[in-house]
C-alpha cells in the first residue's frame, strides 16, 4: 500500500519522534510505502526538496512562515499552502499512485491536494483531526465572528469534513463537539483516533537524573513541575505565570521549556519578577529535551480558558512516557482533565483557579507511595490508549488493498 501524508509540521526525518513520524514509521515496518508533505519555512531559505530515506520519500516544500509569525504573513502562508503542496506533488510525485491519503488540521486548507489525489488514484482519505479551526481563533478573538474572513475558513472547513471519508477526533469530547457543530457530518464516518507515539523507555538512575538537574542550576532537593512545549496565547500563559507567582509549597519548583509567540512575554515577566522557584528555558533539542523531561516530576498542561473547543495537547503523551504525575489547567469544555482524573495518574483544574491549582499540587506531592502508584498509573494508561498501533490498526482497516 501507498501512503501519502500532508502535514503542516516540519518533518526532518523520519527517524526523529512525534506523534506524526511515529505514524508514519509504523506503515513503514508494516510493510507501506510511505510518502510524506511538509513545509519548509521561507526563513530557513531552503528550496523544495525530495529526500529519500530508509523509512519513506520526505517532500519538503518551500512555503511562507506559517509558525511563530504574524497572523498576516500566517494566513496568507495557510491559504497559499494547498497550491504549492498542489504543484509539487504533481511535479515530484507525477508517477506514484497513493491508496491512502492521511491529513491532519491545521490547516484546513488541504481540499484540492486532496481531491485531485482521491480522483487521480481512486485513494481513500483520513483525517487526523488535530486542531478545530476557525473556532478555537473566534475563542482567541484572533478573527472576528461572522466576519469575512471567518466564513470564507468555515466553507473552507465544511469542504474538508465533506471530502474526507473518516474523521478520527482525538477524544470522545472532540468527538461529540464536531458532530454537535457539524450536523451534515455522516456521523458514521467520525471516530475517536487519538495522539499516539511509539514509546521509548528511559531508564536514568537517580544519580543521572541529579546530574541532568545540576546541568540545568535545578535544584536536587525539590519536585520539578515542568511546562514543556509551545508558549503562545492558546496555552493561556497568564495562568501559569499566577500560578508560579502564587505557589506556597517549598517543596516545588516550576520549570518551563519552550518556544512561541508568548515567549517574549514569559522572558521579560522573569527578569522583572526574578522568581526564586522556578527556571525558563528556551526550546532544546528533542533528545535533550526527552532526557531533561525524564529527570523532572511532574507534568503541567494549560489552555487558555476562553477555548469552546474540547483542544487534547499531544504533550500529554511526553509526560506518561516519564511515567508523570499530570496536572491539566484547561477550560471547561475540553476532556482531558477528566481521561487524566479518571486513570488516577492526576488532576485537573479550570484555568484561573488558583486556589484549585494549589490543592492539587499539594495532592500531587502529600503521599509518597500516592505519587509512586500515580507514575505507575501514567504509563499504564500510555499502554492502553496511545500506543502508536491503535492509530494504525484504525486507518488500515479503512482501506482494502
Amino acid at each position: 500500500m501507498k501512503v501519502l501524508f500532508l502535514t503542516m509540521v516540519k518533518i526532518n526525518s523520519f527517524s526523529d519522534r512525534g506523534i506524526y513520524t511515529d505514524l508514519l514509521s509504523k506503515f513503514h515496518e508494516e510493510g507501506h510505502e510511505v510518502f510524506a508533505v511538509c513545509p519548509v519555512e521561507r526563513r530557513e531559505k531552503k528550496k523544495t526538496e525530495v529526500r529519500k530515506e530508509k523509512q519513506g520519500t520526505l517532500l519538503q516544500v518551500q512555503t511562507l512562515n506559517l509558525q511563530k509569525t504574524n497572523i498576516v504573513e500566517k494566513g496568507f502562508g495557510t491559504l497559499a499552502i494547498e497550491y504549492q503542496f498542489l504543484a509539487a506533488i504533481k511535479k515530484h510525485f507525477s508517477e506514484v499512485k497513493f491508496d491512502v491519503i492521511i491529513y491532519s488540521t491545521p490547516p484546513i486548507t488541504f481540499s484540492k491536494v486532496i481531491n485531485f489525489v482521491k480522483k487521480r488514484d481512486s485513494a481513500y482519505s483520513y483525517l487526523l483531526l488535530k486542531d478545530i479551526f476557525p473556532q478555537n481563533a473566534i475563542d482567541m478573538k484572533m478573527l472576528k465572528k461572522n466576519g469575512i474572513l471567518h466564513r470564507m475558513f468555515v466553507k473552507k472547513e465544511q469542504k474538508l469534513y465533506s471530502i474526507s471519508d473518516t474523521i478520527g477526533c482525538m477524544s470522545e469530547a472532540n468527538k461529540t463537539f464536531l458532530l454537535q457543530h457539524n450536523p451534515d457530518i455522516d456521523a458514521g464516518k467520525v471516530e475517536i483516533n487519538p495522539n499516539t507515539i511509539e514509546p521509548f523507555l528511559f531508564n536514568q538512575s537517580l544519580e543521572q537524573k541529579q546530574t541532568i538537574k545540576s546541568k540545568y542550576n535545578l535544584p536536587l532537593d525539590k519536585k520539578i513541575f515542568v511546562y514543556g512545549g509551545n508558549l503562545g496565547k492558546p496555552q493561556g500563559i497568564d495562568f501559569l505565570l499566577d500560578t508560579i507567582a502564587s505557589n506556597t509549597n517549598k517543596a516545588v519548583f516550576f520549570l518551563i521549556v519552550g518556544s512561541g509567540t508568548e515567549y517574549n512575554r514569559v522572558e521579560k515577566w522573569f527578569q522583572n519578577f526574578k522568581p526564586n522557584n522556578a527556571l525558563l528555558l528556551a526550546g532544546l533539542p528533542k533528545q535533550d529535551y526527552d532526557l531533561l523531561l525524564n529527570a523532572c516530576d511532574v507534568g503541567l498542561i494549560f489552555l487558555h480558558k476562553d477555548f469552546t473547543i474540547p483542544n487534547f495537547p499531544s504533550r500529554l503523551l511526553s509526560y506518561l512516557e516519564m511515567k508523570m504525575p499530570v496536572i491539566t489547567a484547561t477550560d471547561s469544555n475540553t476532556d482531558i482533565g477528566a481521561i487524566v482524573e479518571k486513570n488516577n495518574c492526576g488532576y485537573k483544574v479550570i484555568s484561573g483557579d488558583s486556589s484549585a491549582m494549589q490543592i492539587a499540587i499539594d495532592k500531587v506531592l502529600s503521599d509518597e507511595e500516592h505519587y509512586n502508584k500515580m507514575k505507575e498509573n501514567a504509563w499504564n494508561l500510555l499502554q492502553n490508549d496511545y500506543l502508536v498501533a491503535r492509530s494504525y490498526n484504525l486507518i488500515k482497516a479503512k482501506i482494502h488493498v
